[in-house]
């Protein structure tokens, strides 16, 4: 059985009405084999990232690339401002462009040193370790709870095309 974009939007973010850009990149980065839909095996191996235990520097990762929109390899201010409204639009709550702006401002002048208008991996590594409530969402307790009740489900699979969650 497989998920796609529409279902995950739904069962996940409870929405149908709108194309939400948060959950469609999620959905992307769990759908590893590129394949327009998910499998119960890549969700769970995806859901791995939200596990207590799992360690900072893969939640890092998946933080990165969740706001390299275009995969440069590099998140940019098009791309926060991007991920900033969409979250701002599916939580319902209302921001000035001024505001939003100087939250935008106020991210690359502590996550990108350089101030050439774009963050690099080793620099998000350095700005989420100073700010380390942005990992709060990438954790979902009850996975914990999942794990202790059945041991069997077993997270830290591997892909069989050896893809690298």
């Amino acid at each position: 059985m497989m998920i796609c974009r529409e279902e995950f939007q739904l069962a996940i973010f409870n929405n149908r009405a709108k194309e939400n850009l948060f959950s469609s990149r999620i959905f992307d980065l769990f759908d590893v084999k590129g394949r327009g839909a998910i499998d119960f095996g890549d969700f769970v191996r995806a859901l791995d990232v939200f596990h207590p235990y799992t360690s900072q520097e893969v939640k890092i990762d998946f933080s990165f690339r969740l706001y390299d929109l275009d995969n440069s390899g590099f998140i940019e201010r098009h791309e926060v401002k991007e991920m900033i409204n969409a979250i701002l639009c599916e939580s319902e709550i209302k921001l000035s462009d001024d505001m939003v702006e100087t939250i935008i401002e106020k991210t690359f002048l502590d996550a990108d040193p350089n101030q050439d208008g774009k963050i690099d991996k080793f620099e998000w590594e350095k700005f989420v370790s100073k700010n380390m409530s942005l990992l709060k969402i990438m954790t979902l307790p009850y996975l914990t709870d999942i794990t202790t009740s059945f041991p069997s489900f077993v997270f830290n699979t591997k892909l069989d095309d050896d893809i690298v969650l």
